[in-house]
């Protein structure tokens, strides 16, 4: 037992370095995506804007507007055709048509960005890191896009750069902004003002529409704002590893805790199979939940009660064959001596038939032992078949008729079509189990014996009466256990050793049926069969 639990421990140790590393490799993806991701959105609008300038623009143009770009951004900036680009699929040209961007990681942690300008041809930068001087040179390209509109269109076309940018757009007044003197000199100088935003996480960028004309900084002259431009705090590998720590050791804490927990269940059990091993077949588990060791409980304390049981029954069949065997063997020692005495033919002749009878009630004996033995101690082989159940008691019947022709043996037919009689039986311990029934029925009986049959859509019911002195109440349950008499007298005299009714018992129970004893309405016992018509209902 210790050393699975070792071994459950060093594998739980091995899983627990392994989601560490696992975890490590997790952080750098998940940075690595949100760094892919990040770029992605800060060079959306920038790009979408440049390509917006290129577009339908002759050659020359758009040689002259994308040096122009490149300078601006600090980042090379090229046309490419589509088709010479073997890194855009047909579903990156569909998402590059609809206005957005694709960005394809490159190494040393560099990325193309790709935007689409017009049918066969594409915007392509190459980007190591968000920079201010590219923040500078898309705050520049917005400022140029405007300022070549007349100043009424303007907030219009910022309107329609807004959807292109994830980060927000504003024209605002220069009394709006409230900048301190020194700023206010950088605008009137036509320079970008940059201010950090709390704790430093984010930054806004202004610049006067008018270049380096704001004289005086009239309260009514426009600024273009833009931002809070967010930047990307990546998850700190310290974060994470005190984080996966954090974690791991609560999964530890929590397996450990259910594994110690399923050790102290285990060992009981090993407890109680240790005591059953010495001895004390009494010895139990209880059991605790519904799962995999509760499960476990349950069948072992089910098996215990099983040996238990069996050797309850090799115990009692121990002393009941003893029992049995007495009698007839003191009487064939008699006769034997009887035989030796015997000074005719005609009295050694009595002596020996009366031998003969004592050999077969125990060749009867036997018989019945093994056939108990066999249905009480292990499966028999049975094999169902779908039988008329009418057919098995008229045949009971007809042969009980002939050895107790003193006793009237009525069968009732069910009535019912040979469809509906037919039920999934082993014909062999069916036939068996009743004949037993009827041949107990036919020792009490005065005159009288009834067997019926009836069937619903479920079940099937072999009900056996007589008219004989019937069984008290009290004594239902024990009528069925073997070597039983309920009046040792009567029985020995009647014949029979008390596992007739064991056996019908067990006949039932390997056909998922039970064997009940009621009072009859002939004023005698009433036995009834009782098994579902399919096999496994």
């Amino acid at each position: 037992m210790t050393s699975i639990f070792l071994r459950i421990y060093g594998g739980l140790l091995f899983t627990l370095v392994l989601v560490a590393l696992l975890s490590g490799l997790a952080v750098t993806i998940i940075n690595s995506v949100r760094v892919q991701e990040y770029r992605a959105e800060m060079a959306r609008g920038t790009f979408r804007l440049v390509a917006m300038q290129l577009k339908n623009k002759q050659d020359p143009l758009q040689v002259l507007l994308l040096q122009q770009a490149e300078h601006l951004l600090g980042i090379p900036l090229e046309l490419v055709k589509q088709p010479d680009v073997v890194e855009i699929n047909k579903e990156d040209i569909q998402l590059l048509k609809s206005g957005d961007v694709k960005v394809i990681p490159l190494a040393e942690k560099q990325a193309h960005i790709y935007a689409w300008i017009q049918p066969g041809l594409l915007l392509r930068g190459t980007v190591s890191s968000i920079s201010e001087q590219l923040a500078y040179g898309t705050l520049m390209l917005i400022k140029q896009h405007l300022i070549s509109f007349p100043s009424p269109n303007r907030e219009e076309q910022l309107q329609q750069l807004k959807d292109a940018f994830s980060y927000p757009l504003h024209m605002l007044k220069t009394a709006e902004i409230g900048l301190s003197a020194q700023h206010q000199q950088r605008l009137r100088d036509g320079h970008m003002v940059m201010i950090l935003g709390p704790e430093g996480q984010s930054i806004k960028l202004y610049v006067g529409l008018e270049g380096g004309n704001l004289i005086g900084i009239d309260e009514d002259q426009k600024v273009l704002a833009v931002g809070p431009v967010w930047f990307l705090e990546l998850y700190p590998l310290s974060l994470m590893i005190t984080i996966v720590l954090f974690v791991l050791t609560s999964i530890s804490l929590a397996i450990y805790i259910l594994v110690r927990g399923l050790e102290q269940r285990l060992k009981k059990m090993e407890q109680a199979a240790t005591n059953i091993s010495r001895g004390n077949l009494d010895a139990r588990v209880r059991v605790r939940g519904s799962d995999s060791v509760g499960r476990l409980a349950m069948a072992f304390n089910g098996m215990a009660s099983h040996i238990q049981r069996l050797l309850s029954i090799q115990k009692e069949m121990i002393r009941g064959v003893s029992h049995e065997l007495r009698t007839p063997v003191a009487r064939l020692r008699f006769g034997l001596e009887m035989v030796a005495d015997a000074t005719s033919k005609a009295e050694q002749q009595k002596q020996l038939d009366g031998m003969d009878k004592d050999i077969q009630e125990l060749d009867h004996l036997v018989d019945e032992i093994l056939t108990y033995a066999s249905l009480e101690q292990g499966a028999p082989v049975i094999h169902f078949k779908r039988v008329d159940i009418d057919t098995i008691l008229e045949q009971v019947v007809n042969e009980q008729s002939h050895i107790n022709p003193s006793i009237v043996i009525a069968f009732q037919p069910s009535q019912l079509s040979e469809h509906r009689r037919k039920a999934d039986v082993e014909r062999r311990y069916m036939h068996r189990a009743v004949q037993n029934l009827v041949a107990n029925a036919c020792r009490y009986a005065n005159q009288q014996v009834l067997v019926s049959f009836s069937v619903n859509a479920e079940t099937c019911r072999v009900d056996v009466e007589d008219d004989g002195p019937g069984i008290p109440k009290t004594e239902w349950d024990r009528v069925f256990t073997p070597f039983a008499r309920l009046d040792d007298s009567r029985t020995r005299a009647s014949g029979g050793y008390g596992l007739g009714l064991s056996i019908v018992r067990r006949i039932m129970y390997w056909h998922n049926g039970t064997a009940q004893v009621d009072h009859s309405s002939l004023g005698g016992a009433k036995f009834s069969l009782v098994w579902p018509k399919r096999k496994g209902s």
